[in-house]
């Protein structure tokens, strides 16, 4: 079925930078309609913060889009997002990657996002209720690692857990930055300024 706020979401994408042909195919075959709030349907794929279940947001498409670019995903490559929010992001890759391992810190938005993710038929993605920061120690390494939120340093454990070679995109200080791991350091490079939300810390029991 066609839907031209769709249509628009992706030309826009593409008149901002985004040209990876493979990522603006996996934005166009998932429905972020799906990932919002029913009060916010409408603004599904408007260049905009949206708010999700336990005080969380859903990026805009453009932050979403600029973040997966930077990770110069291959098709055999597993993927470590940080922060599941929506599941939204994680959809994205599922189409881009072999497999997604995703861990979040509200056990709320994990059953939300299982349930969708079986909706919408994408099995190659996992994900696990736990703190973020210290990232999915048993199923590493990962050739990618992605942290859909905003940090000061990135912890040293996700660096661990990142295969020789491998790439891990990040926010750090407001700043959109690829760091690369060789065999014995990693190297840092800024890409834009961004911002979002700051990692909290631990796995929440409440929610």
């Amino acid at each position: 079925m066609f839907d031209p706020g769709l249509m628009d979401m992706i030309m826009r994408l593409r008149g901002r930078g985004v040209s990876e042909n493979s990522i603006l195919r996996a934005f166009e075959t998932t429905p972020r309609k799906a990932f919002v709030p029913n009060a916010f349907y409408n603004a599904a794929y408007d260049e905009k913060l949206l708010p999700i279940d336990c005080c969380q947001i859903l990026p805009e498409p453009l932050t979403i889009a600029r973040m997966t670019q930077a990770l110069a995903t291959e098709a055999d490559h597993k993927i470590l997002e940080i922060g599941t929010g929506s599941g939204y992001h994680a959809a994205i890759l599922s189409k881009i990657c072999k497999r997604v391992y995703s861990v979040e810190r509200y056990k709320t938005l994990v059953e939300n996002s299982e349930a969708l993710f079986r909706k919408l038929e994408l099995p190659n993605i996992v994900v696990r209720h736990g703190d973020g920061r210290t990232g999915w120690k048993g199923q590493s390494p990962f050739e990618r690692i992605i942290v859909t939120a905003g940090l000061k340093k990135v912890p040293d454990a996700l660096f661990t857990q990142l295969t020789p070679g491998g790439r891990l995109v990040a926010v750090v200080g407001d700043e959109l930055t690829v760091f690369s791991k060789a065999r014995t350091r990693v190297t840092s490079q800024i890409l834009m300024p961004m911002t979002l939300p700051m990692i909290e810390a631990g796995k929440s029991k409440a929610l």
